[in-house]
């Protein structure tokens, strides 16, 4: 089933095996997000318990994690209107009011976001079997757009903290695979099941670690793109078979780097995900103050809030998402 020394028939036969084409029609754009239904939504909201809200977002500003690669850069901030411009009456408005605007520019796959479906290709095809040149050209994502997602990233919640569960210190290192024996072990000491339609999020620790490499002088080092613990290529059965809606991570790419291949690769997982089963993938959550408060009260279940910036024909978008307990 996986040949390290052989990528391209390993992923073709996860393509073929795990492959939802078709399964929602002919027409489906929004891919494992069909598992997640009104009735979910409505056993989601009764998780709440505390009223607790977990911010999941790094924040989107100069200082990180960006470093260029793949022509992504930090974003860029500026004003467009201060407070000084109040004081000079510039510009003169009546009655005395004055006011301050501003703009940002960045890729949206900067900071926190989804992957959206028009993210990744296989052999020139694109989610549901359409050719990749027809469904995004220069004007974007005519098909499955990220917007097409509006009002869907609602639902259960899940934490599966693999990095305090299997790691040292909390954390995994670089190269990690995370199999489905370890989303197993560690479901089971969390006490807590993954079902059909939840959104599935998984701690590493890898972004602590490049936080105290900030803290610490080193800057933010690779982890937009190096090395990192992740997702094993293995799990796609793993996540096929428990009917995820979408998995996120507190990592620059959710899947392993480098691959479990022993020939070069990129991206294997991605290849599988995105383009065969529709599933989305979030990169680069803030999973800290979640996973600590889970471990402290020992639930692993919430409410998540997790819409994307609604980008018309984006591939991918930043997300604010919000956790409630």
């Amino acid at each position: 089933m996986f040949d390290p020394q052989d990528p391209e028939a390993t992923v073709a036969a996860a393509a073929g095996r795990l492959s939802n084409w078709g399964r929602w029609g002919d027409d489906d754009v929004l891919g494992t997000l069909n598992l997640l239904t009104p009735e979910h939504r409505v056993a989601a909201a009764a998780l709440v318990r505390t009223g607790r809200s977990f911010d999941l977002t790094q924040h989107f500003n100069t200082d990180g994690p960006q470093k260029g690669w793949l022509r992504r850069v930090n974003p860029v901030h500026a004003m467009l209107g201060t407070g000084l411009d109040a004081e000079a009456g510039i510009p003169a408005f009546p009655h005395g009011i004055g006011g301050a605007d501003d703009m940002i520019t960045m890729p949206l796959q900067a900071s926190t976001q989804w992957d959206g479906l028009g993210h990744i290709f296989d052999h020139g095809k694109a989610y549901n079997g359409r050719r990749a040149g027809a469904i995004v050209t220069s004007e974007g994502d005519n098909t499955t757009g990220i917007e097409t997602t509006a009002g869907r990233f609602v639902g259960r919640g899940v934490l599966l903290d693999v990095g305090r569960s299997h790691g040292t210190d909390g954390e995994l290192p670089d190269g990690f695979a995370i199999t489905p024996a370890h989303l197993d072990a560690c479901a089971a000491a969390a006490g807590v099941e993954v079902g059909a339609g939840d959104l599935l999020l998984v701690r590493t620790g890898r972004l602590s670690r490049a936080r105290r490499g900030i803290t610490e002088g080193r800057g933010w080092g690779d982890y937009a793109g190096g090395e990192s613990p992740g997702l094993s290529f293995t799990s796609l059965d793993w996540l096929r078979s428990h009917d995820v809606a979408a998995v996120a991570t507190d990592t620059w790419g959710v899947e392993v780097r480098p691959s479990e291949f022993t020939v070069p690769t990129f991206q294997p997982f991605h290849q599988v995900a995105i383009p065969h089963l529709g599933l989305f993938l979030g990169e680069m959550w803030d999973l800290e103050a979640l996973a600590f408060d889970c471990a402290a009260d020992g639930v692993h279940e919430f409410l998540l809030a997790a819409p994307p910036l609604p980008v018309t024909g984006a591939v991918g978008a930043p997300v604010a998402p919000i956790a409630v307990k």
